[in-house]
């Protein structure tokens, strides 16, 4: 055990303040852009307001109640939104050691709005609550299929095996629903929302049953976050060290569906937070896991505030959904990365 310390402390502590200055600087900007988020809307609300309704809430200020009715969801929302979809990019490229891997590989959007267009062809869906548990449901069926695909008969997880079922998968639910949608048109008003991404809609009560599955999500990748470091140096070390590599990527697997499906099922299709933010948290914090968890948390949580702050005001009064905004935000990222790629290959 004490070697394995050793290995652990020397693969993910820096020997300067960087991690820790770049991670209180996150928490600063997100502070920053959190209250900013609250004071922005159809009224702008002066941020001294946003902050005195949380100190001195009055039920007969019409802005206080403005903040903590309305606002406050939505930029709750997007805060855990944007953690859970970054955490899940970072497990995922661990877990296949692809770093242009993302929580889509599982075929989570796929089988979210498979479930959704299926069920709502038999039965009628009036409830917010109905989408999610069906999306749920959706993400959490695909994403075990993929992983029972792409697992060799020990439960190594086979990396080739994985991509070819997650983007078999993912084709097969998309070849699916869009031939019910053909069949029944009417299921396509249902599921246009969903198609790009919403949290304006959104009230923390409605989507309160899903956030224990979130926070059980974000609290064990960061248990985890020493055996991945370890998993990392390569399964043969990990493995002579004592470490049960087929149960830890299991468990990692799990955490993806939880995270990445829990957000699928709140907010709809989000693209490019978990590819783009690990990048980013792995330039500025650090590249080891002890650091890049707690990183990705913070500075998923800023991207999606930024961005639903852009898709707010760029045509203002109307709106851009917020997954289109990650989509254009994190579509020239993602060539960039590709080219990088290529380059460094």
């Amino acid at each position: 055990m004490k070697p394995l310390f050793k290995i652990c402390v020397a693969n993910s502590l820096n020997h300067d303040f960087k991690p820790i200055f770049a991670l209180i600087i996150g928490v600063l900007l997100l502070f920053f852009f959190s209250i900013l988020s609250l004071s922005i809307g159809h009224e702008f609300i002066q941020p001294n307001i946003v902050l005195d309704s949380f100190q001195h809430y009055d039920p007969t200020n019409l802005q206080h109640i403005l903040v903590q009715t309305t606002r406050i969801s939505r930029t709750v929302l997007a805060l855990i939104i944007g953690a859970c979809l970054a955490v899940a990019g970072a497990l995922m490229q661990a877990l296949t050691r692809n770093t242009l891997a993302s929580p889509s590989l599982f075929g989570i959007n796929s089988g979210a709005m498979f479930s959704i267009v299926i069920f709502s062809s038999f039965i009628s869906l009036s409830r917010i609550q109905d989408y999610m548990y069906l999306a749920m449901l959706g993400a959490t069926i695909a994403g075990c299929l993929v992983y029972f695909l792409g697992t060799a008969k020990n439960g190594q997880l086979h990396t080739l095996k994985f991509v070819l079922a997650g983007a078999a998968i993912s084709a097969l639910f998309t070849a699916l629903t869009q031939a019910m949608l053909v069949i029944d048109q009417e299921s396509l008003d249902s599921i246009l929302f969903w198609l790009a991404g919403s949290i304006s809609d959104r009230q923390l009560n409605v989507v309160a049953p899903i956030f224990p599955f979130l926070c059980l999500g974000l609290v064990l990748s960061l248990v985890l976050a020493l055996p991945i470091n370890i998993l990392m140096a390569g399964e043969e070390i990990a493995k002579s060290l004592g470490q049960r590599t087929v149960l830890l990527q299991i468990t990692m697997g799990l955490i993806i569906i939880l995270l990445a499906g829990g957000a699928v099922a709140i907010a709809g299709s989000i693209a490019f937070v978990g590819l783009i933010v690990p990048h980013i948290v792995r330039l500025i914090v650090s590249k080891h896991y002890q650091w890049l968890l707690p990183g990705c948390i913070i500075y998923g949580a800023l991207l999606l505030v930024i961005s639903d702050l852009i898709a707010r005001i760029l045509i203002f009064p109307q709106e851009i959904p917020i997954g289109v905004m990650t989509a254009l935000l994190g579509g020239p990222v993602f060539i960039y990365l590709i080219r990088q790629g290529m380059r460094n290959g």
